[in-house]
């Protein structure tokens, strides 16, 4: 797009239009972007990109792709239901080709550890840490962190709450659908009917009894933190509350998210994971106001600031004769379009609609508008 607005190129060949994007959303951005700036689509398959081809091609696009994705599922439920992998793996077995799964007795001696410290009333924070003070690495060779050991029991997901390791494959318990603002991908819980759940004995490496007793404390913790007629504060009182540089300063020596304990910040790498030497901790409100202190000297005053004033107001002012150019090409197009409408239709009405009357039509059209 860069290239286009800089006058690098009048048009863009494809084999088709899918090969530019199969969302509906993203393809009539980008016809529209190159259509205010005339740089013409062309495709082997559709031939010059039209409002028509970007409406109808691209519903046929999206509708493929939800097709394809639904045969994926279908194909990848044939494959849990017959007690393989259905893509990725789990902490504590090896896939072999084919998709078979095994067990890696290394980490499986490991996830057996983890649920009867916790069973124990261990924490996942001490948890983590003893287990990174004794160099056993996580999932792919990271460090364990406290989120990964009691993860999300509703979702199934983290060490304490994978029933694979009681010889259940629990499938399609959540969905992932792509946030339109942000594109990136959001789990959603499905509802239980929809699960597919497959009994895999062979895989099991938990013990029955602890099990039940980490399900049985996760249950008590929730009560506590949840609470109801005891008074307790409801769970969104327990998560962490975000401040003016939530997850911008970092640790000099780890690298680590610097967070919350209390009314100071301290290394995360240090506090969760045991894997930091730094224990140094800062007050939250020093932090801030060194930062602003700063801004205010070394930005809002003298050139620099200046500068910046002068650059947001192009800026600005770019944006805005854009849009009011884009508005007049759209109203521009949409008289043309109306027109054309209107001859169709009278065309059709008399009678002059032949397949030989069309073909003219098109080439005509496509000729004024290269002309």
């Amino acid at each position: 797009m860069k290239a286009a607005t800089s006058g690098y190129f009048d048009v863009v060949v494809a084999e088709s239009l899918d090969r530019l994007s199969r969302d509906q959303e993203d393809t009539a951005a980008f016809f529209k972007r190159l259509s205010f700036i005339n740089v013409q689509i062309v495709t082997l398959a559709e031939g010059e990109i039209t409002h028509l081809q970007v409406g109808f091609k691209g519903t046929m696009n999206a509708m493929y792709l939800k097709d394809l994705a639904d045969k994926t599922r279908r194909s990848l439920r044939g494959r849990v239901e017959a007690g393989k992998s259905g893509g990725g793996n789990a902490f504590g077995y090896v896939v072999r080709p084919g998709g078979e799964r095994a067990v890696d007795h290394e980490q499986a001696a490991v996830v057996v550890r983890i649920l009867t410290e916790y069973a124990a009333g261990g924490s996942p924070q001490t948890i983590a840490k003893r287990l990174n003070g004794e160099g056993l690495h996580g999932p792919a060779g990271r460090p364990w962190g406290p989120s990964t050991i009691h993860g999300h029991a509703k979702r199934g997901t983290g060490i304490l709450n994978n029933e694979l390791y009681i010889g259940r494959i629990v499938w399609n318990r959540l969905r992932y659908v792509k946030d339109p603002d942000t594109g990136r991908r959001v789990s959603r819980l499905n509802p239980p009917e929809a699960w597919v759940v497959t009994e895999v004995p062979d895989l099991r490496i938990v013990p029955d009894a602890v099990w039940r007793k980490v399900k049985t404390r996760q249950q008590q913790m929730g009560a506590t933190v949840v609470g109801s007629s005891s008074g307790t504060k409801g769970m969104c009182h327990a998560n962490r509350p975000l401040y003016m540089f939530s997850g911008l300063t970092k640790c000099g020596v780890c690298g680590h998210t610097y967070t919350n304990n209390g009314r100071r910040l301290v290394c995360s790498g240090h506090r969760e994971r045991g894997i930091c030497t730094n224990d140094l901790t800062i007050q939250r409100e020093v932090v801030e106001a060194r930062v602003l202190a700063a801004l205010e000297e070394r930005f809002l005053q003298g050139p620099a600031f200046d500068e910046f004033c002068r650059m947001f107001w192009s800026m600005e002012n770019e944006v805005r004769m854009q849009r009011r150019a884009n508005v007049v090409a759209l109203e521009r197009q949409l008289v043309q379009v109306r027109k054309e409408t209107e001859q169709i239709i009278d065309a059709v009405t008399k009678g002059w609609a032949t397949p030989s009357f069309v073909c003219g039509w098109t080439a005509s059209r496509r000729a004024n508008r290269r002309s």
